[in-house]
């Protein structure tokens, strides 16, 4: 019999291509809100699940006894973080302290998701020991979320992504690819920044990278996210140029007419070779992803 691995946030990205990934070879519980968004559901199982609700959490333990637990579920949305605190507290923060407990009790290695946004921006790109400092409320609760795993018991590897972007089914977020993919190809007028920079990340990699820690039963912090280091601004220009889109339609601007609520951070980016020694990890480059995002969409 394969292992148990438990996911949340199954209907989401990220969760998704684990689902697809993953249920071949091992036995796979996929937990999200509300009903399964995806079409296919032979090969796992599906339980609906509020990562929220602590005995919830407990009973969905108790039921499958996983060896992994991959925690995709989070609230990602870094403005209406500022807005709303405290369940933004309960789903990036508490919820992490009920399935690391879990976790302790029933022996499951926890795979959890974190974030670029724990970092201030100033001295990107990051290795995995770099002072956290981060600006945003969203940052912050990701940051308290690693602090949980750092003072648990269980056994758990936290892997740190930048802008997520792929496709999937029914997705209630849109991620800023797929976005600028669309509004390039209507040859709409676009108004990018140029003052931020990123390291774009397939799904598919973070995904594998999922699965590499998994493998190797690999524990610590890893940064996993794309290779390519980018401003905004060039990101949706190698788009336009992979698309043969009219260059330009793309305006440059600076963040600070955004009016945003959160604050970001300018610059920040990941070196990867702890990821790529220990866990062999290879991100596709941003052209390769966009290839792949393309074969899919057709």
């Amino acid at each position: 019999m394969s292992c148990t691995i438990l996911i949340t946030g199954s209907n989401g990205l990220l969760g998704q291509k684990l689902v697809h990934l993953l249920k071949e070879k091992y036995n796979v519980i996929a937990t999200s809100l509300g009903s399964c968004l995806i079409s296919n559901q032979s090969g796992f199982i599906y339980q609906s699940l509020d990562i929220t609700n602590e005995y919830d959490i407990g009973k969905i333990f108790n039921m499958y006894r996983p060896k992994y637990v991959i925690n995709t579920a989070a609230m990602t949305n870094v403005d209406a973080c500022e807005d709303y605190k405290d369940l933004c507290d309960d789903i990036n923060v508490k919820a992490v302290g009920y399935i690391s407990k879990e976790c302790e009790k029933y022996n499951s290695h926890l795979i959890h998701i974190s974030t670029d946004f724990i970092f201030d921006g100033k001295n990107g790109p990051y290795v995995e020991d770099d002072d956290a400092n981060p600006l945003s409320y969203y940052g912050l609760s990701k940051w308290k979320s690693e602090q949980v795993l750092l003072k648990s018991n269980c056994k758990w590897a936290i892997l740190r992504t930048i802008i997520l972007y792929g496709t999937a089914e029914n997705l209630e977020r849109n991620n800023i690819v797929l976005w600028a993919r669309k509004a390039l190809k209507d040859g709409q007028e676009l108004n990018i920044i140029d003052d931020q920079f990123r390291s774009p990340t397939l799904a598919e990699d973070l995904a594998k990278a999922c699965y590499l820690v998994i493998e190797k039963e690999a524990i610590g912090v890893y940064n996993t996210s794309g290779k390519d280091i980018m401003s905004i601004y060039e990101m949706v220009e190698r788009m336009a140029d992979f698309y043969q889109c009219d260059k330009s339609k793309i305006n440059r601007i600076s963040s600070t007419t955004l009016n945003q609520k959160a604050k970001r951070p300018p610059k920040t980016g990941f070196i990867l070779d702890k990821s790529i020694k220990e866990l062999g990890y290879k991100p596709h480059s941003f052209e390769e992803g966009l290839n792949l995002l393309e074969k899919q969409l057709n």
